[in-house]
């Protein structure tokens, strides 16, 4: 799981878990490993899969998987919380499992955010990053690296009932000091994150959007669905016509004429 683009619609950091880790659950970094902090909204939740390569020059391969063992992979997890939640993980940066020097190539995650109460009523959001080789003597990210991602549901109807579904939307914001739009660009350098700290703080917007344009009329009370040709046409495309809507259903079932409030 790798996905190149950074921080557009997603967070790109460098992070890669040893094992399921928690919170209190982490030992002090080492000189070829950093500290990944994250901080999460109430109902997300952190996954992620890291990969590694043999070191430059080295002859060997990268070890066959051994059941549930796989030598040039580790995950991390942390898991939903209906609270708001922090976790620490120690990231190594390097690896010899299987008798071959290996390091860290890329690292792709997912975040997930629930938005009703059925199994399948969440969004899902991913990213990746990848390393190469560098120099200790090249400009070096700071002790301690904060990069702030804010999320948005973004909302539509589906299905001939025309259920509520929302996709998760997670963008890149500035901090104070920029460092994260300055410093992180392409490739890491992984000597240059050996006892380093990246803190990935994420928040969600308050207010809710359509998730396709002239599909929703916005009025003081809230969103209503344009009716388009028909209650049975699926896109339903405004087209100038803002009188007449059609109902739908909340993911709780509840038959609704407003967006989010579902009555007038």
């Amino acid at each position: 799981m790798f996905y190149r683009e950074f921080f557009t619609g997603l967070v790109r950091i460098a992070v890669i878990g040893l094992g399921t880790l928690g919170a209190a659950g982490c030992s002090v970094a080492q000189q070829d490993s950093f500290t990944l902090i994250t901080e999460l909204p109430p109902g997300f939740k952190f996954k992620g899969e890291a990969s590694y390569v043999p070191r430059t020059g080295e002859n060997c391969t990268v070890p066959a998987r051994d059941g549930r063992n796989y030598p040039g992979k580790k995950f991390f997890e942390q898991k939903l919380s209906n609270e708001a939640q922090t976790a620490q993980f120690e990231i190594p940066l390097t690896s010899n499992e299987g008798g071959c020097p290996l390091v860290l190539d890329n690292f792709g995650y997912q975040v997930d955010a629930k938005y009703g109460a059925a199994r399948l009523d969440l969004g899902r959001a991913f990213t990746g990053i990848s390393f190469q080789d560098g120099s200790a003597e090249a400009s070096s990210p700071p002790p301690v690296l904060v990069l702030q991602k804010q999320c948005e549901w973004l909302f539509r109807t589906a299905g001939p009932d025309r259920y509520i579904e929302k996709i998760l939307k997670c963008k890149s914001v500035a901090t104070p000091d920029k460092t994260g739009d300055t410093i992180i660009k392409g490739p890491m350098q992984r000597v240059q994150f050996a006892e380093k700290t990246i803190k990935v703080v994420f928040s969600m917007a308050e207010e809710e959007t359509p998730y396709m344009g002239d599909t929703w009329v916005k009025f003081p009370e809230g969103w209503k669905r344009c009716m388009g040709k028909s209650l049975d046409d699926p896109y339903a495309f405004c087209r100038g016509n803002t009188t007449d809507f059609k109902p739908f259903k909340m993911p709780d079932g509840r038959d609704c004429t407003v967006y989010p409030h579902c009555t007038e």
